[in-house]
């Protein structure tokens, strides 16, 4: 069977869902509002409503209050009115035009800027009715930031990471990443720190979950170097599997077993996975590397005297664990199986 081409395989449905996850290719759905989403759009009216009946009540002579205390009522209902407002557009975006991202990454994000820009409207106009006017409330918001930056400067480097995290995107909620010695799937970005769901680790080997929650400061990817395996176009990583053999084993055996199982279990997967590797590459100065289909196996001179038979072999990273045992236990049981041409090393038997 002939090797797809790079244009086949990038009109796979899995590839093309990845290209539009990162170009974001495809279009938009239509989302309606949900139940809980109407209630409240309803109370956003209601509460509007209220507001414009007080404050045509205020203007005229049913309600008996000084002339300083209906001016400061207005206020507090206009201030009400904007952030209301406010408030009711936030959640208009966050349903419909959020609401149509299928990436639930990117998604995510989003919902934590808008999130982040309406705390900061309502801040500014909470302070326009305490000081009156715009000039002096963005005077006092302004004086009190700096402020309270010089009184929490990490937690301010933390959030100016934040920014940095979604703009460049280092990594995203759902990429696994490691980051100094934690590793594990981002379930949560927040203002300040980063959650990661931890796998390995101190107690347990391999991919699977140690069920432990690790929590950083966003800062430290100003200062780590950060390893993303989760990177949309291309979510894999080349994987190896290890044995010692004798120098007088069959090599060419040994190569021809390795390859022959490692293909069998991986070999039309890779392929594609490979070709779309290579378009990558294509894409960019580097110069095309020698990147093989199909699982290569290499033999190198270990410092314990035996040699080493490597196969190579490109897996999802969340399936690292899982497909390294099922290729071991295939790849021993036919080596072991011709012990004339395999040699292993023996233990210190007494």
């Amino acid at each position: 069977m002939m090797p797809e081409t790079a244009e086949e395989i990038s009109e796979k449905p899995e590839v093309r869902k990845e290209l539009q996850r990162a170009t974001g290719e495809k279009a938009r759905q239509k989302v309606k509002a949900r139940g809980r989403d109407k209630f409240w759009f309803l109370t956003h009216a209601l509460i509007l409503a209220g507001c414009a009946v007080l404050y045509l009540l205020l203007g005229t002579k049913l309600i008996p209050l000084l002339q300083p205390t209906v001016d400061v009522a207005r206020r507090v209902l206009r201030g009400t009115v904007l952030i209301v407002v406010v408030l009711g557009l936030a959640r208009a975006v966050s349903v419909y035009a959020l609401g149509s991202i299928e990436d639930a990454s990117t998604r995510f994000t989003l919902q934590r800027v808008l999130h982040l820009g309406v705390a900061v409207l309502i801040a500014l106009i909470a302070a326009s009715i305490i000081f009156v006017n715009w000039y002096a409330a963005l005077t006092a918001l302004g004086i009190g930031s700096i402020i309270i930056g010089l009184a929490v400067q990490t937690p301010m480097k933390s959030f100016i990471a934040w920014i940095y995290i979604v703009v460049r995107q280092p990594y995203r909620v759902g990429d696994r990443i490691e980051i100094d010695d934690a590793t594990g799937d981002v379930i949560d970005v927040g203002y300040l720190d980063t959650t990661l769901w931890e796998f390995g680790g101190q107690y347990i080997s391999g991919d699977h979950p140690s069920g432990r929650l690790i929590k950083f400061p966003n800062e430290k990817v100003l200062d780590e170097l950060v390893y993303n395996y989760s990177w949309p176009l291309f979510p894999y990583i080349w994987n190896e599997i290890k044995f010692h053999v004798a120098y007088n084993s069959d090599l060419e055996f040994i190569s021809t077993t390795m390859q022959k199982i490692t293909q069998e279990e991986l070999g039309e997967e890779m392929m594609k996975r490979v070709n779309i590797f290579r378009d990558l590459l294509a894409r960019t100065p580097v110069d095309e590397l020698e990147v093989r289909e199909q699982p290569r196996v290499i033999f190198r001179v270990s410092e314990n005297t035996w040699l080493e038979a490597i196969v190579r072999y490109v897996v999802s990273p969340r399936e690292a664990g899982r497909v390294k045992t099922r290729l071991i236990k295939k790849l021993l049981a036919a080596l072991n199986a011709a012990s004339d041409k395999v040699m292993f090393p023996a233990g210190n038997a007494r």
